[in-house]
């Protein structure tokens, strides 16, 4: 039987309150539906960034999840924190560290949402703290219709690996967030914009498979969601 490629997926968190008291870890299920879907088997990874090495031994692929919270602004050189600003550093230093070494190992790495704005900070890029008061008229990026529904279209820039794995310059997405990629170095690629300009979607291209998108592909809005799902566990079983 062949091996189907492990994805490794960093859980949430919380102090407690809700599922317990205590703090505990948790994970949309259709995270890892979206993977099983895709022909991978995830692992659910725990916040310990001392273990991220083994960790990274473990798996072939690595999936950084969103989230309802935002990156440090002061890992990308901001000097002053939005009031709606909410960390996890916990979370944020496991993360930083899986993802600085999954990069290492040129070990293909697929971030949604939040998680691309923490690609990005990892590879020198910055972020738009709170979209409403950076971006001129901005769309509904936290849409008000359920996550399951499109919120807004998306522009593929040509010959990029999203186009060439999505095989279209167009598709409708979903839509989450507050904070979103302001500008990345020139060693990475802006791979998608929404109608206001935001970016949507960022890529390594010196990496075998480096890719970050601002919406949730799992919930699978369009066949290019699922197309980028596809081509990330094909990746992994390489």
């Amino acid at each position: 039987m062949t091996r189907r490629p492990v994805i490794g997926i960093p859980l949430d968190s919380e102090d407690g309150g809700g599922y317990s008291a205590l703090p505990w870890y948790a994970l949309r299920k259709n995270y890892c539906e979206a993977v099983a879907r895709a022909g991978g088997t995830p692992i659910l990874l725990p916040h310990d960034p001392s273990q991220a090495e083994t960790y990274l031994d473990m798996i072939d692929g690595l999936l950084v999840a969103g989230g309802a919270f935002d990156v440090d602004p002061a890992l990308f050189g901001a000097g002053e924190k939005h009031g709606t600003v909410v960390l996890k550093e916990g979370r944020t230093d496991f993360e930083l560290a899986v993802t600085k070494g999954a990069h290492a190992r040129k070990m293909p790495i697929l971030g949604i949402c939040g998680g691309q704005q923490l690609l990005a900070v990892v590879l020198g890029g910055t972020l738009i703290q709170h979209i409403p008061d950076e971006v001129d008229d901005p769309l509904a990026h936290e849409q008000p219709n359920p996550r399951t529904e499109p919120g807004h279209m998306v522009v593929v820039t040509e010959d990029t690996l999203l186009h060439r794995v999505t095989g279209t310059l167009q598709f409708p997405v979903n839509s989450a967030h507050h904070q979103a990629v302001k500008a990345v170095p020139e060693t990475l690629t802006v791979n998608a914009i929404a109608p206001d300009g935001v970016v949507e979607g960022i890529e390594d291209p010196a990496h075998p498979f480096c890719l970050g998108v601002q919406w949730h592909p799992e919930y699978s809005i369009s066949p290019a969601d699922d197309a980028i799902l596809a081509a990330f566990v094909k990746a992994a079983s390489a």
